[in-house]
């Protein structure tokens, strides 16, 4: 189970958007990193196609997890924890001890 999934509310930790949130669009398990709507945003020049056109293009490029924080109730980054609540596995936020919906 991944402690940062599709769909959170994160906060960036280091680089250039320190600070800034966004949504999880996608996770990459594998390369343990994450792509954040509106977050680590480059320029990349894109060949004409049928179906969109050649130009430069804004496209947002992965981020790795340790730079990610999960957002809890109050807006504020916080670590995530796993319990065991009526048989099932669930993320738990370090800093309310509240379960992470997802």
């Amino acid at each position: 189970m991944q402690k940062i999934r599709k769909g959170d509310k994160v906060v960036i930790l280091a680089g250039k958007d320190k600070g800034r949130s966004g949504e999880v669009l996608r996770v990459m398990p594998k390369d343990d990193r994450a792509v954040v709507e509106g977050i680590n945003v480059v320029k990349r020049h894109q060949r004409q196609t049928q179906s969109s056109e050649a130009g430069i293009i804004n496209k947002e490029a992965p981020v790795h997890l340790s730079n990610l924080a999960v957002v809890d109730k109050d807006g504020k980054p916080t670590r995530v924890g796993f319990k065991v609540v009526d048989g099932k596995k669930v993320r738990v936020a370090k800093r309310s001890g509240e379960v992470i919906d997802g």
